[in-house]
């Protein structure tokens, strides 16, 4: 088929791109801007870009698929309709391209995209679907022929229900993209218990009180007592934890902390429900090299370290600031600066509360203008909310001569030269602190 997708620059919309070309289909997409995304699927997979959106650009597709974000009165999606072409959202689009294969989904709050990076490694003849980029195959797709996949389930608009999963797996649940589900709790949690009831096989965390309540089969890990010995280290000057696993032995796996821990134990697990040998998942795990954007090190100098971190919610970026308090330790380096880019005005202020309490041990806060994602202004005192840390508020950052400028009005208000830099947000912060944004 000739498949077109609107929105096409995004990272959950580009890797089902590459999955369908992967398996045959002939795409094409447009976005709002170039990009990274869109030069690799210009020239690695053979799609033709149209960049802005444009209504001929739907012409000869015999579907069209559209990102979350795209509106109903954007041109190509007017187009499609008027000329009969079958249109599908994401969601509506994950029936079609996962109804034949035996899908191992990861789905939870927080740490789906590394327990799915994870669980990618241990599966080594997997296909891929995951929601950020995988260093160890330098994408966020991997293909083979056959019908294994291992998927990252999304559960901000109950996508992973239409996820078909042999295997699911669970990280965490908190109550979060609760505009979506009407703030509902009961029909939030319903979601969950759904997604989990689909799969045959099931592996949880059993510490998260909502999943502890649930009845079926389930194969669950206890973080508190199944994991034991915790140690950080560093190899070849990067940041590594060794830990045991209930009976089978001891591990080292990319990154800090017990999130990390938990993550590597989970897909652990889930490999070996899956009949995969011991001692090749434990060599296969130390062959786990990150993911893009998460606790991502893109400078490794001696006295001055920055780190790219997609966290942009209070649980997440308060278990990396913890990661980064053993980071400090290890590299004896004296402080942490975080730099955050607050993520849509609807989470900021359903969170705010726990946005204040998450930068606790860093000893400076640079705050950027909130990434709306879309959403309409609303004006929030993140100066007055945030006070205790005598926040830096600035307009854009940027990565020159190895330090991190702070702009205001176009004025540099403040350098960084020393210590750890750590950027959070999901919005374009990501390509500030690389120093790719002019």
């Amino acid at each position: 088929m000739k498949i077109h997708f609107i929105g096409i620059g995004g990272i959950g919309l580009s890797a089902l791109a590459k999955f369908l070309t992967n398996d045959g289909h002939t795409i094409s997409g447009s976005d709002m801007r170039q990009s990274e995304i869109t030069n690799d699927l210009a020239t690695n997979y053979n799609a033709k870009i149209t960049i802005p959106h444009h209504k001929d650009a739907v012409h000869g597709a015999d579907m069209v698929i559209y990102s979350a974000a795209v509106r109903k009165n954007n041109s190509e999606y007017i187009e499609a309709n008027e000329q009969g072409i079958t249109l599908l959202s994401r969601k509506e689009a994950l029936k079609f391209i996962l109804k034949e294969k035996e899908v191992y989904a990861v789905g939870g709050a927080h740490g789906k995209s590394t327990t799915s990076a994870m669980l990618a490694s241990l599966l080594p003849e997997s296909n891929a679907l995951i929601g950020a980029i995988a260093k160890e195959f330098g994408s966020n797709v991997r293909s083979f022929h056959n019908n294994k996949v291992v998927f990252e389930a999304d559960e901000s608009d109950e996508s992973f229900l239409n996820s078909n999963p042999y295997l699911a797996v669970v990280t965490n649940v908190e109550l979060e993209h609760m505009e979506y589900y009407d703030y509902d709790k009961e029909r939030f949690y319903g979601a969950y218990r759904k997604f989990l009831e689909l799969a045959k096989i099931r592996v949880i965390n059993a510490e998260d009180p909502f999943l502890a309540s649930l009845e079926f089969d389930t194969v669950k890990l206890y973080p508190s007592k199944d994991i034991k010995n915790i140690a950080y280290v560093l190899i070849d000057s990067k940041p590594y934890s060794r830990f045991e696993l209930k009976e089978f032995g001891a591990f080292e796996v990319f990154g800090l902390g017990e999130h990390i821990v938990t993550d590597a134990a989970l897909a652990i697990l889930a490999s070996l429900e899956l009949g995969e040998k011991l001692e090749d998942i434990r060599k296969r795990l130390r062959g786990y090299k990150g993911i893009k954007k998460r606790f991502d090190i893109i400078q490794n100098f001696e006295n001055c370290i920055i780190i790219d971190d997609y966290g942009h919610h209070p649980t997440e970026i308060k278990a990396t600031i913890k990661a980064l308090q053993k980071f400090k330790e290890l590299r004896d380096i004296n402080k942490i600066t975080a730099i955050w880019q607050p993520h849509k005005y609807s989470r900021t202020l359903d969170n705010l509360e726990g946005f204040v309490e998450c930068f606790e041990g860093v000893e400076h806060l640079v705050i950027l203008p909130i990434w709306s994602a879309g959403e309409l202004h609303v004006d929030i005192d993140l100066k007055g909310a945030l006070s205790k840390y005598d926040p830096i508020m600035g307009e854009r950052i940027n990565k020159e001569d190895g330090h991190i400028k702070v702009y205001k009005d176009n004025h540099i208000i403040h350098e960084f030269k020393e210590g750890i830099i750590v950027a959070f947000g999901a919005g374009d912060i990501t390509y500030q602190i690389r120093g790719e944004l002019h």
